[in-house]
């Protein structure tokens, strides 16, 4: 995984792109500037270990850059480039990243709404970005990491709601059972 952070998402309490950070243990975050690129991000997207998909909605790209599956080079492992952000900050940075052009644009289509109850965007199939981490391992047949992301996403959203309306946490409840198999 590669994060491409907006300047505060990674000071939002809300943010879920540590959650990918805690499960995922090659995932790499930038920080995203309009006028600077990190080298170390130019170096990860050209290394050839790598096969990386800039992950987006499709709707917004031009066609001929869209896939909606992973598809790996003999070699190569996917790097997803996830954009940390909000809707409207993620669709500028896509569009101001011109180093991202030439890059194929995974778009995601899940049957689910997203979950995510922390921020809301004004669609419902708009994800988090772990939620949209947790997709992307699905594609590249990571079944268990997508279930421990997943799992964990819901565990973070329980304390953070249970820590904001000061109510307590039931350790034994659906949400965190489904996370213990994977401690």
């Amino acid at each position: 995984m590669c994060l491409l952070m907006h300047d505060v998402e990674p000071m939002k309490p809300s943010n879920t792109g540590w959650l990918i950070a805690d499960v995922i243990s090659d995932t790499s975050a930038f920080p995203w500037s309009r006028t600077e690129v990190e080298p170390d991000l130019l170096a990860l997207i050209a290394d050839p270990q790598w096969q990386p998909y800039i992950v987006f909605p499709g709707e917004f790209v031009a066609p001929e850059r869209v896939v909606t599956q992973v598809e790996l080079q003999a070699g190569k492992r996917p790097l997803f480039i996830l954009l940390d952000a909000t809707w409207s900050e993620a669709r500028k940075m896509f569009r101001k990243s011109p180093y991202l052009e030439h890059l194929p644009v995974l778009s995601l289509a899940p049957e689910q709404l997203s979950r995510y109850k922390l921020r809301r965007s004004k669609r419902d199939d708009h994800f988090c970005t772990a939620e949209v981490a947790a997709l992307c391992l699905e594609l590249a047949n990571d079944q268990v990491a997508s279930e421990v992301l997943d799992a964990y996403l819901d565990v973070f959203s329980t304390h953070y709601l249970s820590a904001k309306f000061q109510k307590p946490i039931e350790p034994d409840d659906a949400t965190h059972t489904r996370l213990k198999p994977f401690l």
